[in-house]
């Protein structure tokens, strides 16, 4: 695997990304292009499954999505709350696979620690491009081009959409590695993940693909203006 990457894509616990973006890393892998997931905690206190599970999960989807780079820290689930410490953990990881394009949860969302992932997301972004913030491996800064993000729930108007027909069975498949959180275990308990929740997902993409006249679409959102170079004919 390299360090260097393409498109870092970062979640707060291993399956966020997936369902954010699965289809849109599976098409700019297919494209040459070197993609990579940092997930900031093991979601330890999930409902279902247990560290272990979600790992052996979590690795099956790189495989699916052919990455180059599952990055894991060890960050607090539920304990995702604006710490420099945590801050410079992931400038650490932004400086050594030194990403054109990092990505992160879209902060409108049921769930605390996705909105919080986002912000702490953007301060290490802006931290690792400058040169007298240091982190823990004394790392050169980098700056990413930019910084976007993805919907894990709900049903936004997104800023910009991705085309993924062609991959929305990679998608699928990747999601479905994640066996504890979406499907119901007799000794498991009920959550929102297990009650149709894939579906839900893959029919969010179809709404979304209907919009541009495709199949399926993934939407993101920009805080800032979306430069064209010479995609504008509809070009990928």
């Amino acid at each position: 695997m390299t360090d260097q990457l393409d498109i870092l894509a970062f979640g707060a616990h291993p399956d966020d990304v997936e369902i954010g973006m699965a289809g849109t890393l599976a098409k700019y892998k297919e494209q040459g292009y070197k993609t990579g997931i940092c997930d900031l905690t093991y979601a330890e206190r999930s409902s279902n499954g247990n560290v272990e599970i979600r790992q052996k999960e979590a690795s099956e989807a790189a495989r699916v999505l052919e990455l180059d780079a599952r990055i894991q820290l060890s960050l607090p689930d539920r304990g995702l709350f604006m710490k420099e410490a945590y801050i410079l953990e992931i400038v650490s990881v932004i400086r050594k696979y030194k990403p054109r394009l990092v990505f992160a949860p879209y902060c409108e969302d049921r769930h605390p620690d996705h909105g919080n992932c986002a912000r702490l997301v953007e301060e290490a972004v802006f931290s690792s491009g400058i040169k007298r913030v240091e982190d823990a491996k004394s790392q050169g800064a980098h700056k990413p081009e930019n910084l976007y993000f993805y919907q894990i729930n709900g049903l936004h108007k997104p800023d910009f959409l991705i085309e993924i027909s062609s991959q929305i069975e990679k998608k699928t498949k990747a999601l479905e590695a994640y066996t504890s959180q979406f499907e119901r275990d007799p000794s498991g308990v009920d959550t929102p993940l297990t009650n149709g929740y894939v579906e839900a997902v893959i029919s969010r993409e179809r709404a979304y693909g209907k919009q541009i006249g495709s199949m399926y679409a993934e939407g993101f959102f920009a805080k800032g203006p979306i430069v064209l170079n010479h995609d504008l004919l509809g070009g990928i």
